[in-house]
Formats: structure tokens, C-alpha cells, sequence
């Protein structure tokens, strides 16, 4: 196993699709693709499901898939170069940097699917819906654009809710079933991680929601009235 890890990781770097720490991204995106259609994000892809299922269902967007594990992205690479998917590219990175390699407003929406909902009460910080992700999305997402939650955690699901309503978010699409609503055809791909039903749920959640247009308040009060959440 550890000799195929090593071996995914020598062949990402030979793959045109997958930028390792890239250098002088910024504003550059458009040069990269050769085409100025949308940017659309999907954060701890994985091995980047949404991110190869959305650029065979969409032409005239591109996705990138955004996670620091490579021999991960290997899988969702590989796939994108074997079907010739031109619109899709990986990048591997932590998720905190990523206003170094986007310019505010060149990204137009995010999908976060299937994230680890770190159920710890201490870790709730680290779920990529906690404000102070939020904050960090908002220096890279054009003003109108959508956040899409995909997870079969209930608690992640909750928090995610209880944030929109504390920091004043702008909620789209709420479900709290979604194979038992008819979904679109996005919502259709499945992940790994959703076929394995970690969380033993039985059940799909999904939100869609933008975030304001003024910086997320970090403030004390707020934050101890989102981890009362936790205790209910």
C-alpha cells in the first residue's frame, strides 16, 4: 500500500491537470483553462467525485478539486485525463490557503461533499461550514455565489443550520432527505464516502446557502450561542 501511495505521488506531478502548492495562481485561472467560464469548487474532494460528475454534466463551467492528500486526487485526476474532461483540474493544498491561489471574486460557487463532520465538540471549529471557514470562502466567492452541504451527518447538518441562522446567511435549498425529493441531477452523484454511510444514517442532507455581503462577525456572543448547538 505504501509503495502505491508513493507511486501516486510521483504520477500527479507528471499530470497537467493537478497543481501542487502552485505559484502566482491569482487572477490566472482564465489563462490555465483557456476559456473565462465560472470556477466552481469542491473542497476535501477526495478522490473528486463532484469534481469529475459535475464537468461531464456541465461544458461551460470549470471545476477544480481542492484536497492535500494526493494519492486521493490521483483517482478523480486520472479519470479527468482518461475522458479528456478539460474543464476540471485538481489542487493540492490545505483549504486555509486557498485565498493564495484565487483572487476575490474568481470563484462562483463551492460544494462541500461528504466533509469529515468532526463530531468532537473541541473540533467544531474545524467543520468546513464553522464562521470562521465562512470568512475564509468569502474572500475568494463572487457575491452571488451558492454553497452547496452534502453530508449523511445529522450533527453536521444541524450546526450548518444553526450557523445560517446565527450569522444571518441566505438559505436556498434545505433537505433533509434528498434521495426522497426528487434531486436534481448534481445532487445525484454519489461519493465514496456517501456509498459507505459512514454516519449509518440512511439519509442524505444538503444545503444551499451564499453568505452575506458584509465580513462574517466573529463575535464572542455568537460563537458561545453556536456551541450551545452542540449540547441540544
Amino acid at each position: 500500500m505504501a509503495q502505491k501511495k508513493l507511486q501516486r505521488f510521483a504520477d500527479i506531478k507528471t499530470f497537467a491537470n493537478v497543481l501542487e502548492y502552485p505559484e502566482n495562481m491569482q487572477g490566472k485561472w482564465a489563462t490555465f483553462f483557456k476559456n473565462h467560464n465560472p470556477i466552481v469548487l469542491e473542497l476535501a474532494c477526495g478522490r473528486g467525485e463532484y469534481t469529475v460528475g459535475l464537468s461531464r454534466l456541465i461544458n461551460d463551467k470549470n471545476f477544480i478539486g481542492v484536497d492535500v492528500k494526493g494519492n486521493r486526487i490521483y483517482i478523480g485526476a486520472k479519470k479527468c485525463l482518461d475522458e479528456q474532461l478539460n474543464n476540471a483540474a485538481f489542487v493540492r493544498t490545505q483549504i486555509n490557503m486557498l485565498p493564495k491561489y484565487f483572487a476575490a471574486g474568481e470563484v462562483s460557487e463551492i460544494w462541500i461533499t461528504f466533509p469529515d463532520p468532526q463530531l468532537r465538540t473541541s473540533k467544531a471549529d474545524k467543520r468546513l461550514t464553522h464562521p470562521q471557514f465562512l470568512r475564509l470562502y468569502q474572500q475568494v466567492l463572487q457575491a452571488d455565489g451558492n454553497l452547496h452541504l452534502k453530508t449523511d451527518s445529522p450533527k453536521l447538518y444541524a450546526f450548518t443550520k444553526r450557523v445560517i441562522e446565527l450569522y444571518q446567511l441566505i438559505l436556498v435549498e434545505d433537505s433533509n432527505d434528498v434521495y426522497a425529493q426528487n434531486p436534481s441531477t448534481e445532487l445525484q452523484i454519489k461519493t465514496h464516502y456517501e456509498a459507505l454511510d459512514i454516519a449509518q444514517s440512511n439519509k442524505i442532507y444538503y444545503l444551499k446557502f451564499k453568505l452575506p455581503l458584509v465580513i462574517i462577525n466573529m463575535d464572542e456572543q455568537l460563537q458561545e450561542e453556536l456551541k450551545l448547538t452542540e449540547n441540544k
